[in-house]
């Protein structure tokens, strides 16, 4: 991993990202909750609007009919864990595309698709936790809380992730990333949480509501 994106640049171009939206939306009611709307777009087409300069190759992590998501350009690569078995399912998903169709890179971070205001320098915040600490993961966290789907994660513990979840049965990321030293990069949550996502209905008209004042881009 290079250090110039800490000193001050924002992209990444030797870390690829994976985008998980490989979940049921139970609490949505079903469907693709990243492919519901919030102002003039998508939740999904904001998230990649801001994920696309931190990072190199980019994929989309997504069960179903790929199709449904032509409008991104992005490869979909669905579970390679089957079972709808969680967001450790669609970062091992990245780590084994990267592996496969971008072997010069060598960490990969991940992004949760209902959290329409991720921050625009989380890449780089998460580098430099990780190098401060001499960690082996590192992850986002805000107002005291971790949120461990937005990480940072290195391509050689991919075959331990695949065993911890095939043959183990590990389903929860705290879980797994209790194993190795993890890095946490802070956010502050003033006016908005960075990580607020729109897990229900009432979240989405609430994220309508922080854009609409303002709050939020």
């Amino acid at each position: 991993m290079t250090t110039n994106s800490v000193k001050g640049e924002i992209g990444h171009p030797d870390i690829g990202g994976v985008l998980l939206a490989g979940g049921l939306s139970r609490r949505m009611g079903g469907g693709d909750k990243c492919l519901r709307p919030l102002g003039d777009r998508s939740i999904l087409e904001r998230i990649v609007a801001t994920v696309r300069p931190q990072v190199g190759p980019l994929v989309l992590n997504a069960n179903g009919d790929p199709a449904r998501f032509a409008d991104l350009h992005l490869p979909v690569a669905a579970d390679v864990v089957e079972g709808y078995a969680g967001p450790l399912a669609g970062v091992l998903t990245g780590m084994e595309w990267m592996r496969g169709t971008a072997p010069g890179i060598g960490w990969v971070a991940s992004f949760a698709t209902d959290a329409p205001f991720i921050p625009r320098d989380l890449v780089t915040r998460m580098v430099a936790a990780l190098e401060h600490e001499g960690a082996d993961l590192a992850c986002a966290r805000s107002g005291g809380q971790e949120h461990p789907v937005f990480g940072l994660w290195p391509i050689r513990l991919a075959g331990d992730l695949r065993r911890a979840m095939v043959e183990e049965g590990v389903r929860k990321v705290d879980a797994w990333t209790a194993r190795y030293r993890l890095a946490v990069a802070d956010f502050a949550v003033d006016p908005v949480d960075p990580f607020f996502n729109t897990n229900r209905p009432e979240d989405l008209a609430e994220a309508e509501r922080l854009l609409a004042a303002g709050h939020a881009s």
